[in-house]
């Protein structure tokens, strides 16, 4: 039987990379996005591939649009194997300079949007007694770092919420979770996030403008690092989430690169995939 599988934020980057290699490789993709108008870019792709897949709109800060586009699947084809929360935004500023609707807005779409989602699959994963949950997180959720501190807390947010899902719905209900855990996306995310750090207003001034220059000339240099560079393309981070998807006992975590792999090492060393740390708090308190 065909797997079906709904992916949040595609209407660009990984997103879209992610809804045309599932298709490519024989999925019934549910390819979703706030804004259906941003939808070009992906049909164009498809029609040039000779690829079909359904587009709904899905906003993932709003639960009667995640509910609505869930149901939509459901009535279709009355099962949903994977869901990929995907959709997400960049931020970088202090957290002084951050407003109070800044805050809210780069935690929903981050991480409030994922547990929505969650909720809003998890009943009929339950009741099939299989599922997928792929989220894709960062590196930034296991390790913090400058100006993306408020980025950062909600991808560690995303981690924490989903080990401790794991503990429970993947034994008893066979539903399985990964966080993919990407470093740099060269792609319409990267050039968002930088967008919104230097647009006008939003350069870190005063005693944090000497550290802000370092830092942004440090995002220069890396991304013309060549070969070894941290920026990845969407493809070869939906080339992950596919091979996750196609892992009978996929990982519970497990980043996307090279660079990735040796920026968490400290983090993740003593215990590379997850699992061991999962079956710890299973025998803890399970």
């Amino acid at each position: 039987m065909k797997k079906n599988v709904l992916i949040t934020g595609s209407s660009s980057g990984v997103g879209l990379e992610s809804a045309i290699l599932f298709a490519k490789h024989g999925y019934k993709v549910y390819a979703t996005m706030r804004n259906l108008d941003k939808s070009n870019i992906l049909k164009d792709r498809l029609s040039t591939e000779g690829l079909r897949i359904d587009i709904l709109p899905l906003d993932v800060t709003d639960i009667s649009s995640i509910q609505a586009a869930v149901q939509n699947i459901l009535d279709k084809d009355g099962r949903l194997d994977i869901l990929v929360n995907n959709a997400g935004a960049g931020f970088g500023k202090t957290t002084e300079q951050a407003t109070e609707e800044e805050i809210r807005w780069v935690t929903d779409v981050n991480y409030h949007g994922v547990v929505f989602c969650t909720q809003a699959v998890l009943p009929h994963m339950r009741k099939q007694r299989s599922g997928q949950i792929i989220n894709i997180t960062s590196v930034g959720g296991l390790v913090g770092q400058p100006f993306n501190e408020l980025y950062c807390g909600a991808k560690f947010a995303v981690e924490g919420y989903m080990e401790g899902l794991a503990t429970y719905v993947s034994d008893a209900f066979n539903i399985k979770i990964t966080n993919v855990e990407p470093g740099g996306i060269s792609t319409a995310f990267m050039e968002s996030a930088i967008a919104k750090t230097i647009s006008e207003g939003q350069l870190a001034t005063g005693e944090y403008q000497a550290i802000f220059e370092k830092y942004m000339a440090g995002n220069v240099a890396r991304a013309n690092e060549g070969e070894q560079q941290v920026y990845q393309t969407g493809e070869e981070v939906a080339g992950v989430i596919l091979k996750v998807a196609n892992t009978p006992n996929p990982p519970f975590r497990t980043r996307t690169s090279e660079w990735a792999e040796n920026f968490c090492r400290l983090k993740t060393q003593a215990d590379p995939d997850g699992l061991k740390l999962i079956q710890q708090i299973k025998d803890s308190f399970l």
